[in-house]
């Protein structure tokens, strides 16, 4: 089985939020799409380890933040490792409240849905919503996973739908093997100009806002 044909599917990069009581608590996901069009239902992928999993199941609603090319990184970082259980993401960035529920200004738009259905699978939720508000935030285009992959040189975090971890290993494999300095965290890997030790001591991971200590030297 040749799983590259998988990475022709279009996949975008969205902020699934919810409530974990009244506190505001979400995740990164890749995997939502529009199912029905009357009435507007949408289906999303959560992984059972995603506490956000449990939290929508709670509450029963959830909103799309759809995330743009021009997002800082830094949320992608925020929502997609670290835990809602540990932290409260919400802190480190702007929010509006749409019907109950939050959604990140700096988002290019949302959708906020009622769940009215719910599939399981192995590792993942796949939770069927029915749509009750949505609107644009700002002009931006929207961010593809490849988008996130190629140009921002994000990894995917281990609850994606679209993790693969045999494939990151023969990707490894393929490049010539050097050594580079990676985020301990999210995975990001420094390929800029200046050499990683003469960055200055306030250097943050571009992904997930991790400081410079986090970073080892490893050979990718």
């Amino acid at each position: 089985m040749n799983v590259k044909a998988l990475y022709s599917l279009s996949y975008g990069v969205y902020v699934i939020s919810t409530l974990d009581d009244k506190r505001p608590t979400g995740c990164t996901a890749n995997s939502a799409m529009q199912v029905t069009s009357t009435p507007a239902t949408i289906a999303i992928s959560i992984n059972h380890d995603n506490y956000t999993n449990q939290c929508i199941e709670k509450t029963g609603k959830f909103a799309i933040n759809i995330l743009g090319e021009n997002v800082d990184p830094k949320i992608i970082g925020t929502f997609g490792f670290r835990s809602g259980k540990d932290v409260d993401k919400f802190d480190f960035w702007a929010f509006d409240v749409k019907d109950s529920l939050p959604v990140l200004k700096d988002s290019c738009g949302y959708i906020i849905c009622n769940v009215i259905d719910k599939m399981e699978s192995a590792t993942h939720t796949v939770f069927l919503g029915e749509v009750s508000d949505c609107d644009v935030m700002k002009d931006d285009t929207p961010m593809t996973y490849a988008y996130y992959h190629n140009v921002i040189k994000g990894k995917s975090p281990k609850n994606a739908p679209t993790y693969n971890p045999d494939a990151e290993t023969k990707e490894k494999e393929d490049t010539k093997m050097t050594e580079k300095w990676v985020c301990s965290v999210c995975g990001y890997i420094y390929d800029g100009d200046t050499p990683f030790e003469e960055l200055p001591e306030d250097y943050k991971c571009p992904v997930c806002g991790q400081p410079k200590d986090k970073f080892v030297k490893k050979e990718v």
